[in-house]
């Protein structure tokens, strides 16, 4: 009977890495993904910039910054800059920045999604952008919208890249809805 169980095990395990990054269970990371002052600062510049708009401010939620921990671990690991499977995000927003390894503080990273406010134009979702691509200030308005109530955001480093997501919940930039 043990022997069976091990060999399921096996198989299930092996099944599961061949479908894609081995995700680890969020009990199994650090309670914490960045020091609290960190986090302090990160929030305090989403919270700044949406003021702006009388948006009210975001709160730290740990397990959605566990969450965006998984993802920037697998992207600096692997090299790949791209924003994780909708599957994974379970309904969540998701921003991303790579850089050199400890050139960008992740407060300065933050400070480059909300330099798109330069590009920004009030509106409906996707007419949001003064030269015509919601791409250009899709970071910006997923920070100001009205809707998201968390952020959590989490800093991996490797191959000499240093990755920050953040990911926010419920999602922003959804189409037809009006922006901030």
């Amino acid at each position: 009977m043990k022997r069976a169980l091990c060999l399921a095990f096996i198989l299930l395990s092996s099944a599961a890495a061949a479908r894609g990054p081995r995700i680890e269970p969020l009990s199994l990371l650090p309670l914490t993904v960045m020091p609290q002052g960190q986090m302090d600062r990160i929030l305090a510049l989403h919270n700044e910039e949406r003021a702006r708009f009388d948006a009210p401010p975001l709160v730290w939620d740990e397990r959605l910054a566990r969450e965006a921990h998984i993802w920037a671990r697998d992207l600096a690991q692997s090299g790949r800059f791209e924003h994780s499977p909708a599957s994974l995000r379970r309904g969540a927003g998701e921003n991303l920045y790579m850089g050199t390894t400890g050139y960008f503080p992740p407060e300065r990273m933050v400070r480059e999604f909300l330099a798109e406010r330069d590009d920004f134009r009030a509106g409906r979702f996707p007419d949001v952008a003064r030269r015509g691509s919601w791409h250009d200030v899709g970071h910006y308005t997923q920070i100001i919208w009205r809707g998201t109530r968390q952020v959590g955001c989490a800093l991996a480093r490797a191959r000499g890249q240093d990755v920050l997501v953040c990911r926010y919940w419920p999602a922003g930039n959804i189409f037809g809805q009006r922006v901030p």
